[in-house]
């Protein structure tokens, strides 16, 4: 199937998907218990994505749907989720970050999510290219749809560490943030268009991983942040299980379209 041009608006609407969640994130609702909420909710999406996004690579990994992986890809993935991980690690613990914590954490927890998901999204957009290519139809269909879906959700945990905070989320903030996470869906089809290659796809899949597996951890840690009573934190922490479990299963439900 050729048609580069339409290939590119799809591409580009499935991307930009990722801009409908703008209302929610700005509702006035989006503050108390509603922000607890959606950050539960973002957590579980993000949880869902870390086992999405392996369920691309696992087939490479293990061919056959043998238990015994192939050695050269394992350490690829290996080594992609540590330079993610461990790169995110530092540059969220330079010197410079403990004089800008209050006005630059949550905008830099933004960034992280963002690049995770993005990365992500890039092996999205590799997957609709090389899909478009082979002409199936079907597949296609069902490929676009459930990235369309999955990328409306994708705004929440972007949005998530600015929820219940007084840092700024100014238009232009949020709208680069966004783009950091929609673009590559565009940049990938593009790339897939023309060139797949397992090689890049297990890199850019373990990188997202590794970005995502480690901005959830400081959202658990502001998620169950010491309150002034008992009484409020079981009503807290309770909000906290019900909306993980949600975003979870929002994630499962949209992927399954």
């Amino acid at each position: 199937m050729a048609n580069f041009p339409l290939f590119l608006v799809l591409a580009t609407v499935m991307g930009l998907s990722i801009f409908l969640s703008l209302p929610v994130v700005y509702s006035k609702r989006a503050q108390g218990r509603w922000a607890v909420g959606l950050n539960a909710a973002a957590i579980g999406i993000l949880v869902f994505l870390l086992a999405d996004i392996f369920s691309d690579v696992s087939p490479i990994l293990y061919p056959g749907g043998s238990y015994v992986s192939n050695l050269g890809y394992s350490l690829l993935f290996g080594a992609a989720f540590l330079v993610a991980f461990v790169g995110l690690y530092v540059v969220d613990n330079l010197p410079s970050r403990a004089a800008v914590a209050a006005e630059g954490g949550p905008r830099l927890t933004a960034m992280i999510i963002a690049l995770g998901i993005g990365l992500q999204n890039l092996t999205e957009g590799l997957v609709f290219g090389a899909n478009w290519v082979k002409g199936t139809l079907g597949i296609l269909a069902v490929v676009f749809v459930g990235f369309f879906l999955q990328n409306v959700t994708e705004g929440f945990p972007i949005a998530s560490p600015f929820l219940g905070t007084p840092a700024k989320r100014s238009g232009a903030v949020m709208a680069g943030l966004f783009l950091i996470g929609g673009l590559p869906t565009i940049i990938g089809g593009a790339i897939g268009y023309y060139w797949s290659s397992n090689l890049f796809l297990i890199a850019f899949d373990a990188l997202a991983i590794g970005a995502i597996a480690y901005v959830i951890l400081p959202m658990l840690k502001v998620a169950f942040r010491p309150l002034e009573t008992r009484e409020a934190a079981v009503r807290r922490n309770r909000l906290v299980y019900i909306g993980v479990m949600v975003g979870f299963l929002i994630g499962f439900a949209v992927n399954a379209i």
